[in-house]
């Protein structure tokens, strides 16, 4: 089988590249990039083959589709890229899976459900961290209680476990504007920045300062789990000084639209290793956490590790099973979707020591 990859150079894209060209089955990984010196890198390390690619040439990259298996895509930010490349991989009829974490992207790709079903092509949107884990930690609560009333999901990056510009523009993106939060059944409009929360992760993270941001479980969540009426997504940076200038910058105004939030991250990039160290050490991994409740039963799930590999991997997997036939069924899905094979994505991801733990547990 032939996979590709967008935005395959990447943190996060080279990791789905690495774990992909390590199976047997895949007879090829094409590596979809414009960054040609770390396409050879790629190529050397893991024998893929690389073709430069400008994601933004609607017919060249259709045509560099064409003819593969699946496509899994790591090409932020989301926003701008998400809804375009889906629609490519459409036009080009091969199975498409995302790490979309940017809710109005979720929701833009969402709307091609119909044209995919009559093009008999399936969209696999948001398979990484988070959304990604989380999702599928909540339909594991969902089995395990016989339904879901209410979710709260929760995550911690931490700044030096992740670089890149898309991810600046990724970050100052969801923390700007409103965002949405389902409550009593129905879709809301909250300040990103609000609702500020402590939430416990697993160690050597602890504690972390949270609020409401823009990411896309609140979008999916009731849309494949019938009966939510209330998902809640906070998340905050391990460093807590720069969640209090990511706060800053938003209150300025300097995020509000998509140019200035360009002309920040040019500012910002250089300067991130110099304000990462200003604050006290902190370790270079991410976490997530799920907290969900049906009938009064509570329950909750939790996960850590290095931010490559929370995204990487389960990215790796959806186009590893996509290629496969395993998830056939046309349409748009997100992971915690009846048609998603849940179980068999936990053991995958188990290969990789990628698991979800209950709080506590020993």
């Amino acid at each position: 089988m032939r996979i590709g990859v967008l935005g395959g150079c990447g943190a996060m894209g080279s990791r789905t590249v690495e774990v992909l060209a390590a199976r047997d089955e895949v007879d090829e990984v094409v590596v979809l990039d414009q960054d040609s010196a770390g396409g050879q890198r790629l190529r050397a390390a893991t024998g893929a083959t690389f073709r430069q690619v400008d994601a933004t040439q609607r017919s060249g990259l259709v045509a560099a589709l064409r003819g593969l298996d699946a496509v899994a895509s790591a090409l932020g930010p989301f926003y701008r890229f998400e809804r375009p490349l889906a629609e490519a991989a459409l036009e080009a009829g091969v199975a498409y899976a995302s790490i979309c974490d940017d809710h109005d992207a979720t929701a833009a790709v969402l709307e091609l459900d119909d044209a995919a079903r009559e093009r008999g092509v399936p969209l696999l949107t948001g398979c990484g961290w988070t959304p990604g884990l989380t999702n599928l930690a909540a339909r594991r609560i969902h089995d395990e209680l016989g339904g879901l009333d209410a979710v709260r999901v929760f995550w911690a990056g931490a700044a030096s476990d992740a670089s890149g510009h898309a991810v600046v523009l990724h970050t100052l993106h969801v923390f700007s504007g409103h965002v949405p939060a389902v409550r009593d059944g129905l879709t809301e409009q909250v300040l990103a920045g609000s609702a500020r929360e402590p939430v416990v992760f697993p160690e050597p993270i602890g504690t972390v300062q949270t609020c409401a941001v823009g990411h896309p479980e609140p979008v999916t969540l009731p849309r494949f789990l019938p009966g939510l009426r209330r998902v809640e997504l906070k998340g905050g940076l391990v460093e807590a000084h720069l969640n209090v200038l990511a706060r800053a910058v938003v209150r300025a105004r300097l995020t509000r639209t998509e140019v200035r939030r360009e002309r920040l991250t040019r500012v910002l990039e250089p300067l991130l290793p110099t304000l990462e160290r200003l604050g006290q050490p902190t370790p270079a991994v991410s976490a997530w956490r799920v907290d969900g409740a049906h009938a009064g039963t509570p329950r909750s799930y939790w996960g850590l590790g290095r931010m490559r590999d929370l995204t990487g991997v389960p990215l790796a997997v959806a186009a590893l099973l996509l290629a496969r036939g395993e998830l056939d069924q046309p349409g748009v899905h997100a992971p915690e979707a009846d048609t998603v094979p849940h179980a068999r994505i936990w053991e995958l991801l188990g290969e990789h020591a990628i698991t979800a733990e209950r709080p506590g547990a020993r």
